[in-house]
């Protein structure tokens, strides 16, 4: 598999201060389990996930301890 097929395939969160007002927002208790745990182990471990781990979708953000947009590693 090519390298630029892997980047499309993999997201971060990234920890934001503010939510645009167009923003699709989630709280965490909104995710199913297998979301939930890839975003638990994202933010507890700093690591991209891919997006077979979760439904997650890039610029969308999520309500945790802080918030998190996801975006396109």
């Amino acid at each position: 598999m090519a390298a630029s097929t892997l980047r499309r395939r993999s997201l971060r969160l990234e920890r934001v201060d503010s939510v645009a007002t167009d923003a699709t927002v989630r709280h965490i208790d909104q995710l199913d389990s297998e979301t939930l745990g890839a975003v638990y182990r994202a933010v507890s471990g700093g690591r991209p996930v891919t997006t077979a781990e979760t439904d997650l979708e890039p610029g969308e953000v999520i309500v945790f301890t802080d918030y998190y947009r996801v975006e396109r590693v």
